[in-house]
């Protein structure tokens, strides 16, 4: 499928939304605990779906069923990724979390190939999965698998989140795949703020909104722009883009918050991390150029 200059500048703006969003949640975590950015993240970006759904008049469903499948759908695309990756934040540099994050895409192509036989694994497919895990690894740094340092088990949550993220787009297509896409994002955030609630209880406690302007603004922009609203540009762009055009955003996303990183934290992005990108951004366009032939 052929792109759009508006599905284009569509895609541009998700990434560049999402590539912000890994400044804010960094920016937040200098205040706040992990288990109450995580929860802050969920609520707030519910209450603003379920408006959007009053507002559309969607339906809302009511099968026990199905809000069972909401509940594992957060605990997959939101409880889990979002805690290991905002825990890994605290010892990763903000642009090297967003490039282990497009490992979402190896991963996700990987179990679609295990899961549905539409999604097999063509020779250009392994090529491009072999090569993007390449490019993990370097980004990783080869000479860190052996050791247990809190800045590689840091990179190692954030991926443990990648595959999480991955687990999700299976389950969504096994048993949520006839929803409205609105309203399965809204269900399983209100499962997720539901699940996190107790949770931030027990480590955290009650979470405060007497809060630092900067605190307040990064949850503002990570909750309510780069969740909420970003669920709702994410699915315009596949509707005009395609899933496989989609994975572009992954390229888009890491310059945004190296960019960022680096103007508002000073941060250094290591050398291999660079190198690793690029690796693993020409898996990625092989794995695109695949799934626009398959």
């Amino acid at each position: 499928m052929s792109l759009s200059p508006r599905a284009w500048s569509e895609l541009a703006l998700l990434g560049l939304i999402w590539g912000a969003s890994f400044l804010a949640i960094r920016i937040a975590l200098d205040t706040i605990p992990v288990m109450t950015s995580v929860f802050h993240r969920v609520f707030w970006a519910t209450l603003v779906l379920w408006a959007y759904i009053v507002f559309k008049r969607l339906p809302v469903p009511r099968d026990p069923r199905l809000w069972g499948a909401f509940f594992v759908m957060g605990l997959l695309n939101n409880v889990l990724p979002f805690s290991l990756m905002s825990w890994g934040q605290l010892y990763v540099e903000t642009g090297l979390t967003s490039i282990l994050n497009a490992a979402t895409a190896i991963f996700g192509v990987l179990l679609a190939a295990l899961f549905f036989s539409d999604e097999r694994l063509s020779k250009s497919r392994i090529i491009g999965i072999s090569i993007g895990f390449f490019g993990v690894s370097i980004a990783v740094g080869l000479r860190n698998f052996d050791s247990l340092s809190a800045n590689n088990l840091g990179q190692f949550a954030i991926l443990a989140g990648t595959l999480c993220y991955a687990l999700a787009s299976v389950w969504a297509r096994l048993n949520l795949g006839h929803l409205e896409p609105q309203v399965a994002a809204a269900g399983m955030l209100t499962a997720s703020a539901l699940i996190m609630f107790p949770i931030t209880l027990a480590v955290d406690g009650m979470p405060s909104m007497i809060l630092p302007w900067q605190t307040l603004a990064a949850i503002a922009y990570y909750s309510i722009v780069a969740t909420a609203g970003a669920y709702l540009l994410y699915y315009r762009v596949l509707a005009m883009a395609g899933s496989g055009n989609l994975m572009l955003v992954t390229l888009i996303i890491p310059p945004i918050a190296i960019i960022l990183g680096a103007i508002v934290r000073d941060e250094r992005t290591p050398t291999s991390a660079y190198i690793g990108f690029a690796v693993l951004a020409v898996g990625l366009l092989i794995l695109n150029r695949s799934g626009r032939r398959d």
